[in-house]
């Protein structure tokens, strides 16, 4: 299986010295059957008061960082390493009862997807159910696998990648109207649309690999990247990446995910000092598959 390695370096840089507030950091990937974390390494300068670490409401590892002191630029440095796992769609293994939509969760898993199948986000005219409702078939059931890759295909097909240096994420209706977006509205959009049909939707942030960074059908290299998954009975949480139209686990390494993307964030802090010194920030990720890992052919790309 491959072997990534990931190094993420970001720099907040200020016209003269601050102090810092609080700092929380999600770097460190989920570990699980598909991908396990080997290493992993944390550098902060300049040199934190603490670190300590825990797990947030949806088991993600965060680290929380203090300061001492002043400093007119803070850099974090992360490197991890961890064996994955690739899985291919289209290899679901749904139960009987959900191989065609529509139909229903379970009580016992209803109950703890609550939250992850109603809509987060105003939408009066219901334009974004009806743009998903596009893909289910008239005749009364549509096959739940193909739905799925349909309309993820459709975004990645439809829609223009953009990036924004704004930070957040834009609203879903917007996202429709300007049929543009970052990753992460992608991501947004696509939880906003399955949750419209009745499925269950949450958010995942974390890296992708590039295998040639000259090969435009893959985007979101370079920063953090996101994507959603979608709760399918008897397959789990499926990962659909309507930026690239990957569905599956393929060259994406999770390392948070949430209800909503404000819940998944993968750097927040405080500076205690005038607005204006704020200079600005970089951010940079590269992604590597380390050499001799994995010698046969890769599976084909999907294309743009």
């Amino acid at each position: 299986m491959p072997i990534f390695s990931v190094k993420h370096t970001t720099v907040y840089r200020y016209t003269q010295p601050v102090t810092f507030g609080e700092h929380r950091l999600m770097f460190r990937p989920r570990d699980s059957f598909d991908q396990r974390l080997l290493d992993h390494a944390l550098f902060v300068d300049p040199e934190p008061k603490e670190i300590g670490w825990i797990h947030d409401v949806f088991g993600n590892c965060v680290a929380v960082i203090d300061f001492n002191g002043a400093a007119d630029e803070l850099r974090f440095v992360t490197d991890i390493r961890l064996d994955h796992t690739p899985q291919h769609a289209p290899d679901f293994r749904i139960d009987d009862a959900a191989l065609s939509y529509p139909f229903s969760y379970n009580p016992d898993e209803a109950t703890d997807l609550t939250q992850t199948i109603e809509r987060h986000h105003l939408d009066d005219g219901d334009e974004i159910g009806k743009w998903a409702r596009q893909f289910v078939s008239a005749k009364g059931h549509t096959e739940t696998g193909k739905l799925l890759m349909t309309l993820c295909y459709a975004i990645h097909e439809s829609f223009i990648y953009s990036r924004r240096t704004e930070s957040g994420t834009q609203p879903p209706l917007m996202t429709l109207h300007l049929r543009r977006g970052t990753c992460r509205d992608f991501a947004l959009f696509m939880m906003e649309a399955v949750r419209s049909l009745g499925f269950a939707a949450r958010f995942v942030t974390g890296y992708v690999y590039v295998p040639n960074r000259d090969d435009t059908s893959v985007v979101g290299g370079g920063s953090t990247h996101a994507w959603c998954q979608v709760y399918l009975p008897g397959a789990g949480w499926v990962e659909f990446d309507p930026t690239n139209g990957i569905v599956g686990n393929r060259d994406l390494i999770r390392v948070a995910v949430a209800r909503h993307p404000g819940q998944a964030i993968p750097l927040s802090g405080s500076y205690c000092g005038s607005a204006s010194s704020f200079l600005g920030m970089t951010v940079e990720v590269k992604v590597v598959r380390e050499a001799g890992i994995n010698k046969g052919a890769s599976p084909p790309r999907l294309s743009a």
